[in-house]
């Protein structure tokens, strides 16, 4: 699994692409998007404090923790909530690899960002199901909620 696919992509592709029957997308697509999930929230404080002292490397984790956190402001309002909230989001860049960064950043304990990030993996997969059943209407659907909150997203930026 691609940190920007996850199971957006792998649910899509399963169900319209290959045919499969959704039941064994779907689970297929969840444990894809969990494996990461663990040694995301177990090594990357250490990998990133170790890595950090060469200058490239620090200059990546900057970028992305400043991205994360930028992308994150309901994490940091709502804590754990907002981590399952953040990660339900069936859009590019708010999945399992983000949440886990993001539970890494305001200090969510281990326990409660698995649990988080799992509940908004679960959410995601039932949204992103739908929309692929859906068929050319679940296309419909989801380009008009991205167009708008990208439209959204300017007007915000702009003002």
């Amino acid at each position: 699994m691609l940190p920007i696919f996850e199971l957006r992509g792998g649910i899509p592709v399963g169900i319209n692409l290959f045919n499969m029957p959704w039941y064994s997308v779907v689970p297929i697509a969840i444990a894809g998007n969990m494996i990461p999930v663990f040694p995301l929230l177990l090594l990357l404080r250490p990998l990133s404090k170790f890595l950090s002292r060469i200058r490239l490397f620090r200059i990546f984790f900057e970028w992305l923790f400043e991205r994360t956190r930028s992308k994150s402001t309901i994490i940091e309002r709502y804590k754990s909530i907002g981590l399952m909230l953040f990660v339900a989001i069936p859009l590019p860049v708010t999945g399992a690899w983000t949440g886990s960064v993001a539970a890494f950043l305001f200090n969510i304990q281990l326990q409660n960002a698995i649990v988080s990030i799992l509940f908004g993996v679960f959410i995601a997969a039932i949204i992103v199901t739908t929309l692929s059943l859906l068929g050319i209407w679940g296309a419909i659907i989801a380009g008009i909620v991205l167009m708008t909150l990208g439209i959204l997203s300017l007007k915000r930026s702009i003002k």
